[in-house]
C-alpha cells in the first residue's frame, strides 16, 4: 500500500474503528460513485448566492441589455421599410427645354411609350434629337431606348433606398436579397465572436461589438453607393450576433436559478418592443436615412458601458484569473449591501496544472460536447429555417403590412412571457418538446388547408411566427446552459450558425419556389427537431458547468470515482490522486469487504469489471 492510501484509511480511523474503514470507504466510493452528478460542487454558485441571487447589482446588469435588445431588432428589420416598392418612369425633364409649361402628366404622355395595356413602360423612353443648327430638341416617336437620365418616382410617398440609388431596370434588389447579406454577416460574426469571447472575455468582445454597431449602424445613414449600403449591413449583422452571444454568457454566469431564465426572457420581450419602436419612427419618419440617423442616435449611449459592464467571474475562473474574479464578485457584493465571507473567497482557487484550456476541436474530441452540439446544430437549423419560412410567407398575405407588424410585435410579449411559466414548472426539455409538437402541428395545418381558405391561413402563419418566437426564446435559454463555462460563447457561435444557415436556406428556397415544398420542409424539421431534442439532458436546477471535466461522459468507474476525488479532497484527502492509487483504493476495500463475507459475488464481479 503506498503512502496515498495510508493517508486515506488513517483519516478515516478518526471516526471508525479500524476493522470497519475499509467497509466505510468502499461505501463513500460506491455512494459518490452513484451520485457524481448531483455531487458536483458548484463552489462559485455558493459565493454567487452570498453576493445576491438578484440584488441590485444583478438588476443593473439585466437593465443594461434592455437599450440594446431595443436597438437591435430595429437594425436587423429597417430594410423592411426602407425598400418600399416604388414605381419609376425615365427621367424626360429634356423635353421642357422645348415646352417648360407640360404638366407632369402631358409630360409622361410626350416622352413615354406604353404597353398594350396601357401602362407607362419604366425602363424605356422616346428617342429625343438635336439640330445641331438650332441646338433644339425634337421627338422621334418611331425609336425608343433605355433611360438616359435616371428615373424619377411621381407617386412615391417616402423616399427609400430604391429611389436613392436607382434600384430599378436591371438592377432590382429585394429585401430579401438583402437580409441574406445580413445572414452572411452573422455567419462570420458568430465564428470571429464566439471564439473572441472564450478567448480574450465577455466584457472586451461586447465593447467591440458595440463599436461596431455603433459605427455601421447609425452610419448606414451615410452611404454614398449602394455597395456601401451592403457593407454596413453586412457588418451591422456581425455586431448583432456578437451582442447576443456575449448577453446571454453574461447573463448566464452572473444570474442564479430561474433568475436567469427570467432575465433572458425579459430580455427578448424587449427585442418585441424593438419591433414598434421601429415600426413608430418608420410611420413619422419618411425619408431613409433620417429615419436611420433618428433611431439608431441611441446606440451612442452604448460607448457608456464601458465604466457600467462587469466581466464573468466565471470565465475569470476557467482561465486562472483568481484575483480579478475576486475582486469582481466583492465589487458585486458591494453594490449588493452583501459581505463574502473569508472562508468562501478561500476556496476559489486554480492551479495553472488544472488551469481549463478549451478550443472548438473538443467538439468533435469529447463525447457529450460532440452529441449536444450535433442535436442543437439540426434543431437550430429547423427553427430558424421553419421560423424565416413563416415569416416570409406571412409578409405574401393579404394583410396591411403595418397592421401586421403592430399586432405580431404586440402579442409576442405575452407569448415569451409563458416562457417563464413553461421553465418554471415543467423544465427545459419537456418545454422544448412541447412547443416542438405544436409547431410541427401547425405546420401539417398549414400544409393540408386548402388555398382557398385565406383567412384561415394568415390566422395559421401568424399564430406559427408567434410559436417560434417563443420556441426560439427558450432554446437560447437551454443553449447557453448545455455549454461549460469555457466554451459557451463557442458553443452559442456554432448554434447561431446554424441559424444563419437556416435563414439563408429558407430565403433561397422561397426564392426560387412559392409553392407548398418550404411549407412541408417546415413540418419535415419540426418533426426532426422534436425528435433530436429528446436527446438532450435536462439542466433544470443544475449547477453550469465551467470544466470539460465536469461534463457527462462515456468513462468507467475508476473515471467517476478519480473526478469525483479531485473535486471532494475533503472526503478523500488530497487533489491530486493518480489513476493507479484509486484503483489500488478501491480493490483493496472490496477485497478486504469480501473477505469478511459482507458483498456477494455478483456485486464482486460487476464492480470489478467496472474497475
Amino acid at each position: 500500500m503506498n503512502e496515498y492510501e495510508g493517508t486515506v484509511f488513517r483519516r478515516s480511523t478518526h471516526s471508525v474503528s479500524p476493522r470497519r474503514s475499509p467497509s466505510r470507504s468502499l461505501d463513500l466510493l460506491i455512494q459518490s460513485l452513484s451520485n457524481v452528478g448531483k455531487r458536483q460542487k458548484d463552489k462559485l454558485g455558493d459565493i454567487l448566492h452570498a453576493v445576491g441571487k438578484f440584488g441590485p447589482f444583478q438588476k443593473r446588469l439585466v437593465l443594461l441589455t434592455f437599450i440594446p435588445s431595443i436597438m437591435a431588432p430595429f437594425l436587423l428589420n429597417v430594410d423592411d421599410f426602407v425598400f418600399m416598392d416604388q414605381k419609376p418612369y425615365c427621367n424626360t425633364s429634356w423635353i421642357l427645354a422645348l415646352y417648360p409649361n407640360l404638366t407632369e402628366s402631358e409630360q409622361l404622355l410626350l416622352t413615354l411609350p406604353r404597353d398594350p395595356n396601357g401602362e407607362f413602360l419604366t425602363c424605356l423612353m422616346f428617342m429625343p434629337q438635336v439640330h445641331s443648327e438650332k441646338n433644339q430638341f425634337h421627338l422621334n416617336l418611331n425609336n425608343t431606348q433605355p433611360c438616359l437620365d435616371g428615373w424619377i418616382y411621381p407617386k412615391a410617398e417616402r423616399r427609400s433606398v430604391i429611389n436613392e440609388f436607382d434600384l430599378v431596370c436591371g438592377k432590382e434588389t429585394t429585401v430579401d436579397s438583402v437580409k441574406t447579406t445580413m445572414s452572411a454577416g452573422t455567419l462570420l460574426g458568430s465564428i470571429i465572436f464566439g471564439i473572441t469571447s472564450d478567448k480574450l472575455g465577455r466584457y472586451p468582445t461586447l465593447l467591440i461589438s458595440f463599436m461596431v454597431l455603433v459605427i455601421f449602424g447609425f452610419g448606414t445613414a451615410f452611404a454614398r453607393t449602394f455597395h456601401l449600403y451592403l457593407f454596413s449591413r453586412f457588418c451591422v449583422g456581425m455586431a448583432i450576433v456578437g451582442y447576443v452571444i456575449n448577453s446571454l454568457s453574461l447573463a448566464s454566469e452572473w444570474l442564479m436559478d430561474n433568475h436567469r431564465a427570467h432575465a433572458i426572457c425579459l430580455q427578448f420581450c424587449f427585442f418585441s418592443m424593438g419591433n414598434l419602436y421601429l415600426l413608430g419612427l418608420a410611420y413619422n419618419f419618411l425619408h431613409w436615412r433620417l429615419l436611420i440617423l433618428v433611431g439608431g442616435a441611441p446606440l451612442f449611449s452604448l460607448i457608456f458601458y464601458i465604466w457600467l459592464l462587469p466581466e464573468s467571474p466565471r470565465w475569470l475562473m476557467v482561465k486562472g484569473r483568481v484575483e480579478e474574479a475576486k475582486q469582481v464578485l466583492l465589487q458585486a457584493a458591494q453594490v449588493n449591501h452583501n459581505v463574502i465571507s473569508r472562508t468562501l473567497l478561500q476556496k476559489l482557487h486554480q492551479s495553472k496544472k488544472n488551469m481549463a484550456k478549451g478550443s472548438v476541436l473538443d467538439f468533435y474530441n469529447n463525447h457529450y460536447l460532440s452529441k449536444v452540439i450535433l442535436v442543437l446544430f439540426c434543431a437550430w437549423f429547423a427553427i430558424s429555417f421553419n421560423t424565416f419560412t413563416i415569416l416570409l410567407k406571412t409578409k405574401n398575405l393579404d394583410v396591411n403590412f403595418d397592421l401586421l407588424y403592430l399586432v405580431t410585435g404586440i402579442i409576442k410579449v405575452p407569448a415569451r412571457l409563458c416562457c417563464i411559466i413553461l421553465l418554471d414548472k415543467m423544465g427545459r426539455r419537456l418545454s422544448l418538446g412541447i412547443l416542438l409538437m405544436q409547431s410541427c402541428l401547425l405546420s401539417l395545418l398549414i400544409f393540408l388547408l386548402p388555398s382557398e381558405l385565406k383567412s384561415m391561413q394568415s390566422l395559421l402563419y401568424i399564430a406559427g411566427h408567434l410559436l417560434q418566437a417563443t420556441t426560439i426564446t427558450l432554446f437560447f435559454i437551454y443553449s447557453s446552459e448545455l455549454f461549460p463555462t469555457v466554451l459557451r460563447a463557442t458553443g452559442l457561435s456554432l448554434v447561431m450558425l446554424a441559424m444563419a444557415t437556416g435563414a439563408t436556406s429558407a430565403l433561397m428556397l422561397l426564392s426560387l419556389s412559392s409553392s407548398l415544398l418550404p411549407v412541408f420542409l417546415c413540418c419535415f424539421f419540426s418533426f426532426l427537431a422534436l425528435s433530436l431534442c429528446c436527446m438532450l439532458p435536462e439542466v433544470k436546477d443544475q449547477p453550469l458547468c465551467d470544466f470539460l471535466e465536469h461534463l457527462p461522459k462515456r468513462s468507467t468507474s475508476l473515471d467517476f470515482i478519480r473526478s469525483l476525488s479531485l473535486d471532494s479532497s475533503e472526503d478523500l484527502g488530497t487533489q491530486d490522486m493518480s489513476d493507479e492509487v484509486v484503483k489500488n483504493t478501491f480493490i483493496n476495500a472490496i477485497m478486504c469487504r469480501f473477505s469478511k463475507g459482507t458483498i456477494p459475488d455478483s456485486s464482486l464481479q460487476s464492480r470489478e469489471e467496472d474497475t
